[in-house]
């Protein structure tokens, strides 16, 4: 997405370890995809942007693919979408079945792929060409867990109440432009929505990341 703003700190940098110490336990054999998933503002791109840099050191060819390219609809008319029709929240927002294509292609063959690509501030869809084959996909976004052609999964185990000030820290939350109370409220209501729907997740991923006080606390004990 042009115009995201990446916040990485502690966090991301121990998550990534983390989960590259699992993927030595369970050797995927390259090339491969993984998933990093979990609710707003729980970490999934800075995680999945420092796992791309240590990939990257090791001589791999990788991708990440965010699934926030794949929206139906540019952000703030996604966000006008939901304000109109709370039901619209869901993966039915999503082109999940053109992301999961686009991990298979990129992982198999050098064929030309055309993704989206979101403008943010512009609030428009474009697109990029992309070329395979990658050794390694990474796939981040809330539902990136359902994608068939992942092997493996990595899930953050943090929920949307745990992570507000990383989602403000990204002013990536349309609706705080206002601070009234229906602002406020309607956005908690969407990130309820979504916590119904991703907080069984967890039992689809053979990674969980622990939260930060979990995760740093066992860091500094090490």
């Amino acid at each position: 997405m042009i115009g995201d703003k990446l916040v990485i700190d502690e966090y991301h940098y121990a998550a990534a370890k983390f989960v590259l110490e699992h993927l030595d336990e369970l050797k995927p054999e390259v090339p491969y995809a993984i998933s990093v998933s979990g609710e707003s503002g729980g970490g999934k791109s800075e995680i999945a942007h420092v796992l791309m840099e240590n990939f990257i050191e090791k001589g791999l060819k990788v991708i990440v693919l965010g699934q926030d390219d794949y929206f139906i609809l540019p952000p703030h008319s996604n966000h006008q979408k939901r304000k109109e029709d709370i039901s619209w929240v869901g993966t039915q927002e999503v082109k999940l079945e053109l992301l999961n294509d686009h991990v298979k292609t990129l992982l198999e063959s050098n064929n030309e792929v055309v993704k989206p690509l979101v403008h943010f501030a512009e609030n428009k869809i474009g697109t990029e060409k992309v070329y395979g084959p990658f050794d390694i996909v990474i796939a981040e976004g809330t539902y990136t867990v359902m994608l068939d052609n992942v092997d493996i999964h990595a899930f953050i185990n943090r929920d949307y109440k745990e992570t507000k000030r990383h989602r403000l820290s990204r002013n990536r939350d349309q609706s705080l432009e206002s601070n009234s109370d229906h602002e406020l409220t309607f956005l908690e209501n969407v990130l309820q929505i979504e916590h119904e729907i991703i907080r069984e997740h967890i039992k689809l991923s053979e990674i969980v990341i622990p939260p930060p006080d979990e995760l740093l606390t066992n860091k500094s004990a090490g």
